[in-house]
């Protein structure tokens, strides 16, 4: 980090990443194609760079390229075609549970486009909490990321992702990835973006192939002018007494906003909701496209969508009651976005919060 500009350590900050890691057991740390930083402290919980996994576990190349194909699309098949694979390889071995939560930051400085390949493993029993913070140079007007990334979820495991991320105008960003859970499995996925950025195209996918499994994605994003955020996430519930739940809030202020959702019941006794909100605060687009799709008669799916503006009338209420117009559209808009995640530590809760107050002033 002392390499680094006082701006871009401004920016890195905005993205969860804390140097003195008070309140992480674990970091990651990539610039460009180079990893800076790989260190754990928490018993029973190892950090990796994945080269250097692959060539420790020889089972990992089990769990290599499986919950995402290599012939998914043409991001995929670029990131497979590297012969030196960067990343981070997560494997918290079972019964292991840690309170605070391992960093990740990806940070892309000069080359004009990074690639990684994660693997996240919470094997059976275990729990781990993982906040990843992606951001570019404040210099860096053009580039573009592609992360492919892997979770696996025991049994009785608990993994919780976090994504915050702080890019520039000109950077576009290919996440691409998916999740297997199995049996009493729990996985949250929370994403954050709500600075500029040129296009942002990700899809994750959870699939859950074991009974009692349950997965939980909430997404808060804005797209400012020139910005096309084309995200959103999918569930297949594949197994018995398993449930998901998707959840978007979006707001644009002169950007576009295509919020997928999909949650396909194939068995028995299983239940999915996708709820997706826009406000729209200057002329852009938000287009919801939620999806429920039940194969027998023992799912439960359903969804809601909603996309407007802030209502007269509530600003014009919180104005009587003594606060300003600026005020009282800064706290609607404060409550919109106030997504509380049931089961999320505190810490990454506050970290979610911190993003949004940071935001705020730009709306």
């Amino acid at each position: 980090m002392e390499h680094l500009s006082e701006e871009d350590k401004k920016r890195l900050a905005l993205t969860g990443l804390e140097v003195g890691m008070q309140n992480r057991c674990g970091s990651f740390f990539q610039i460009d194609q180079n990893v800076v930083q790989t260190t754990c402290g928490a018993e029973g919980i190892e950090m990796l760079p994945i080269k250097a996994a692959l060539e420790k576990y020889d089972w990992l190349k089990d769990y290599y390229w499986n919950a995402v194909p290599k012939e998914k699309d043409k991001f995929t098949k670029f990131v497979a075609r590297q012969e030196s694979p960067q990343g981070l390889v997560v494997i918290a071995h079972p019964g292991a549970k840690v309170e605070m939560p391992l960093q990740a930051c990806l940070f892309l400085r000069e080359e004009p486009a990074q690639h990684v390949h994660n693997i996240f493993i919470a094997q059976e029993g275990s729990e781990i909490h993982i906040i990843s913070g992606c951001a570019s140079s404040w210099q860096k007007k053009h580039g573009a990321h592609i992360g492919v990334t892997e979770i696996y979820v025991g049994k009785g495991a608990k993994v919780t992702s976090t994504m915050i991320h702080n890019w520039n105008p000109g950077i576009s960003v290919f996440p691409r990835s998916a999740t297997i859970i199995e049996e009493n499995g729990t996985f949250l996925s929370n994403y954050v973006c709500m600075q500029p950025v040129h296009r942002i195209n990700m899809y994750p996918t959870a699939r859950l192939i074991g009974k009692n499994a349950v997965a939980r994605f909430s997404s808060i994003v804005v797209a400012t002018p020139g910005s096309t955020l084309d995200l959103g996430s999918r569930a297949i519930l594949a197994a018995e007494h398993t449930s998901a739940e998707l959840v978007t809030r979006a707001i644009t202020t002169g950007g576009k906003v295509i919020s997928r959702g999909h949650v396909l019941g194939e068995k028995d006794n299983t239940r999915g909701h996708i709820e997706c909100k826009g406000l729209i605060l200057k002329d852009g687009v938000i287009h919801a496209i939620p999806e429920i799709e039940g194969t027998l008669t023992g799912t439960e799916l359903s969804h809601e969508a909603a996309v407007g503006k802030i209502a007269r009338h509530e600003i014009e209420y919180l104005m009587a009651r003594g606060l300003s117009e600026e005020e009282a559209t800064a706290t609607i808009i404060r409550g919109f976005l106030d997504v509380k995640i049931s089961g999320l530590p505190a810490v990454l809760q506050a970290q979610i919060d911190a993003a949004i107050d940071k935001a705020e002033s730009g709306f």
